[in-house]
């Protein structure tokens, strides 16, 4: 394992395959009974949305960079100029999630990522994209199932073209660093604690269960307002911040 692995905790198989069946709104509720971190942390908020609902959820190892769009470079200009980008990709293990950063003061004036970036990253271990600017090609990468999150769509690469990698992004008020594990679907995307990452599929049960006995007992002829709060109140979750001296 190379350094690049090294700084940073890789989970088990057996969660990266619950978070892929699992959507995000049910693993953020299982991460909050955790209390590892704030209920208004964690998640992207509106600079990068779901391009393609209709696909499953997905999980991976953040690549981190940034790009421009709208003017043009001083040399570098193609995705063919930059193989010191793709061998960091290469470095990371799979599956990863390319997370690059349009840092233009007119953001997304053109798509970095199109077919032919999917393919590359694809042959490269990469299961989906995030980014605050656009993307182009969508009917390509959908039929490829490659997930997108952007702000939407482009006509033109323009002159889009990386600047640096490797160092943390933000991306919808959410810090992002290479390495760090993500999980996104249509509802977007969250970051996912690894020093809980391996408790999850027992609390992601747990969940479940409540919530299908939930929805059983609403929609029985036996529902009272009086069961319904002994049900809601038989297990308090923890609603109050976590004691950030303890994180």
């Amino acid at each position: 394992m190379n350094e690049t692995h090294q700084r940073f905790a890789q989970v088990s198989a057996k969660v990266l395959n619950l978070l892929r069946r699992t959507d995000t709104c049910t693993v953020s509720n299982a991460i909050e009974t955790f209390n590892v971190r704030m209920r208004n942390e964690g998640f992207m908020q509106d600079e990068a949305r779901c391009q393609f609902p209709a696909l499953s959820p997905v999980a991976g190892y953040a690549v981190t960079g940034r790009i421009r769009t709208s003017a043009p470079p001083i040399a570098k200009l193609c995705y063919y100029h930059r193989p010191d980008f793709w061998e960091y990709v290469g470095r990371f293990p799979s599956p990863k999630i390319i997370v690059l950063h349009d840092v233009d003061h007119i953001v997304g004036t053109g798509a970095f990522f199109g077919e032919i970036h999917c393919r590359i990253s694809r042959a490269l271990g990469c299961i989906s994209y995030i980014t605050n600017g656009t993307i182009r090609d969508a009917p390509a990468l959908a039929a490829a199932q490659f997930q997108c999150f952007a702000s939407g769509l482009s006509v033109s690469h323009s002159y889009a073209h990386i600047i640096d990698f490797g160092d943390p992004v933000e991306i919808g008020s959410l810090k992002v660093s290479s390495g760090d594990l993500l999980h996104g679907d249509a509802h977007g995307v969250q970051t996912i604690p690894t020093s809980i990452a391996e408790l999850l599929p027992d609390a992601v049960k747990c969940i479940l269960d409540r919530e299908a006995e939930l929805i059983s007992f609403c929609e029985s002829p036996d529902f009272t307002l009086e069961k319904l709060t002994a049900i809601l109140t038989r297990e308090i979750p923890v609603c109050q911040p976590p004691d950030r001296r303890s994180i």
